[in-house]
């Protein structure tokens, strides 16, 4: 389920940031027919995908996917986001109600589709009150336009913030928090997740594999990006801890990737990690993390590797 609601959705979640930039059109239809093959139905993506601004490139592409028929658009749970620059002109971007309507309608034409499952605010504007981000979330939820509302990169305050003042509207909020999180990247145990527990928030983790570092930097298993100046130093940063990552992996008999997602599984608070495959290849190979089983033994030893946080303020504090 996502969150507190009674919306099912796959445990792994396909993240579409690839397609149009590196990944051909034909190839993204190829991946999203084979998601659907594997039960996989839960799809995410945004408006500032494809990365030319106002174009909306990968909701384009989903959006034509969907045009094939065939059933696709109702086998899938569509999720998009709001916030990003779009235009240059003013309320072109952030979350005011004017922007927020106009994105609405963009992304619902270019995804040729009449509602949006889950419409999230990609990033927390401080400048717009929670009363009008939320007057214009209910305009669209009773014009048949949007489902439910979801957060990206919130911090556990925001969640809090967000959901108490929609509380007061008598309106549902936040059902779902969208956040950088993985075995390398484990902040969000201190605020976020708990404030996701608190409010029956879902977690959607992106970057799972740490932009490429827990999936086998040293044995080589993962080389798209390895030779970047910026991997290259993320690997050195973090060697003392992907070596012995890396060789409890190969004790395990596993790829590094393949452990890293089903940790992710493995956490209570997590509705489904993004897997960004840009092959069906790569799609195929994310599957087997839904297999893995993790015992309490190999949970310890992922935890004396990649320390994690306890909730605020016991983290810090007494």
């Amino acid at each position: 389920m996502l969150g507190r609601t009674g919306l099912k959705v796959s445990r792994l979640c396909l993240g579409t940031m690839n397609f149009g930039p590196q990944t051909t059109e034909e190839d993204s239809f190829a991946i999203m027919d084979r998601a659907l093959e594997h039960g996989i139905n839960f799809f995410d993506t945004a408006d500032v995908y494809g990365w030319k601004r106002g174009e909306g490139i990968t909701e384009q592409i989903v959006g034509r996917w969907f045009a094939q028929g065939g059933g696709r658009r109702e086998k899938v749970v569509l999720a998009t986001k709001v916030y990003g620059d779009m235009g240059d002109w003013p309320n072109e971007n952030r979350l005011s109600a004017l922007h927020i309507r106009h994105a609405c309608d963009a992304s619902l034409k270019r995804m040729q589709t009449d509602y949006i499952d889950l419409y999230q605010m990609h990033h927390v504007f401080r400048d717009a009150p929670w009363e009008e981000i939320w007057q214009a979330y209910e305009i669209l939820v009773q014009q048949g336009k949007v489902i439910y509302a979801g957060s990206s990169n919130f911090g556990g305050w925001h969640i809090a913030k967000a959901n108490e003042a929609a509380k007061a509207r008598h309106f549902m909020g936040l059902v779902c928090e969208q956040s950088l999180y993985n075995l390398n990247a484990r902040t969000v145990e201190m605020e976020v997740i708990p404030a996701c527990e608190d409010y029956g928030l879902g977690l959607i983790p992106w970057s799972p594999l740490g932009g490429g570092l827990l999936g086998g930097v040293l044995t080589g298993e993962h080389t798209g990006r390895r030779g970047s100046d910026h991997v290259k130093a993320a690997i050195e940063k973090n060697r003392s801890k992907l070596e012995p990552w890396e060789a409890l992996c190969g004790d395990l008999g596993e790829r590094p990737a393949d452990v890293a997602l089903a940790w992710l599984v493995h956490q209570k608070i997590v509705t489904a990690p993004i897997v960004g495959p840009r092959t069906t290849a790569q799609l195929d190979e994310s599957l087997r993390a839904l297999e893995i089983k993790l015992d309490e033994e190999t949970l310890k030893k992922l935890d004396e590797i990649f320390p994690g946080f306890k909730p605020s303020p016991e983290h810090y504090a007494w």
